[in-house]
């Protein structure tokens, strides 16, 4: 199984409930860090490294002895990419997305590819828990690749924790999709209701079940909760404001390391999520 752990909004507590997941379940465990841009899964875990391999785009490199400057590759290019004058082209490779159209449709066969480093994918393990992250080389605008690498590693054979990404945007769709359940992540304000609305319709709209682990909770604002009631939304798991959680998160503990109670409670959370899949593949059958 597939599981995705993700949020609208930011510091809601995502990877405190991953690596807490991760740690407390007996079966074969994968954990991956989607968050390309800021992973921070192996402050909790870790890891050891054991291998790091680069993540690579093709661009688009220009044979001149056979250019004929006609802008076939201009025109394919949906992301502005190149860039075609009267006696030269202009190739642009941080726009590039590597489609290969330019290449493909050359009507010259001008265009060459070659690779261009985006980030990195480091593979380990924490004890008997397998380690995947991938970091986005800085000043890079596109985490997907670098996301779409992590993702080749899913062993099917193990139960898979995906560390996602805040938002609702490409990253998190790359991400997430794919999973067989999503946990959302909120936390009881304003704007934790706010970005867990636009995260569950995402969700519904990937066509992946979703339920909602509510972080930090205890105060007065229990308008989260009236919205999972409202839209049929299980909620799993509430985790307390609490400050021993705290202390522990900022010294880099996990809070079923430091809190042991907690193991139980996530494996049950694991058990739930195994009968709701279970269900929602029934249905889809």
């Amino acid at each position: 199984m597939i599981i995705s752990v993700a949020s609208g909004k930011g510091g809601t507590g995502k990877t405190l409930v991953a690596t807490s997941l991760a740690l407390s379940l007996e079966k074969q465990v994968q954990i991956l860090d989607c968050d390309v841009e800021e992973p921070n899964v192996h402050i909790l875990l870790r890891p050891t490294i054991v291998e790091s391999k680069p993540v690579c785009i093709p661009v688009p490199k220009i044979d001149k002895a056979k250019c004929n400057y006609c802008g076939k590759c201009a025109q394919v290019c949906a992301y502005k990419a190149i860039a075609v004058l009267p006696e030269t082209v202009l190739v642009f490779p941080e726009l590039c997305h590597g489609c290969g159209a330019c290449s493909y449709l050359c009507p010259e066969k001008a265009i060459s590819e070659v690779g261009r480093e985006m980030g990195v994918v480091e593979l380990g393990y924490s004890g008997e828990i397998e380690f995947v992250q991938g970091k986005l080389t800085v000043g890079e605008a596109m985490p997907t690749p670098v996301i779409r690498e992590v993702k080749r590693h899913i062993d099917p054979n193990k139960t898979v924790v995906i560390d996602v990404s805040p938002g609702t945007s490409c990253p998190v769709v790359e991400a997430i999709r794919d999973s067989d359940f999503c946990l959302l992540v909120t936390e009881p304000t304003p704007f934790g209701f706010h970005d867990l609305t636009l995260a569950v319709d995402m969700v519904k709209a990937l066509g992946i079940p979703c339920g909602v682990v509510l972080n930090r909770a205890g105060s007065a604002y229990d308008r989260v909760e009236e919205y999972c009631s409202e839209k049929d939304i299980p909620l799993l798991m509430r985790i307390p404001l609490d400050m021993e959680i705290a202390r522990l998160y900022s010294r880099g503990v996990t809070l079923v390391q430091g809190m042991p109670d907690w193991r139980d409670k996530f494996r049950e959370l694991f058990h739930t999520l195994e009968q709701i899949v279970a269900e929602h593949r029934q249905v889809r059958a």
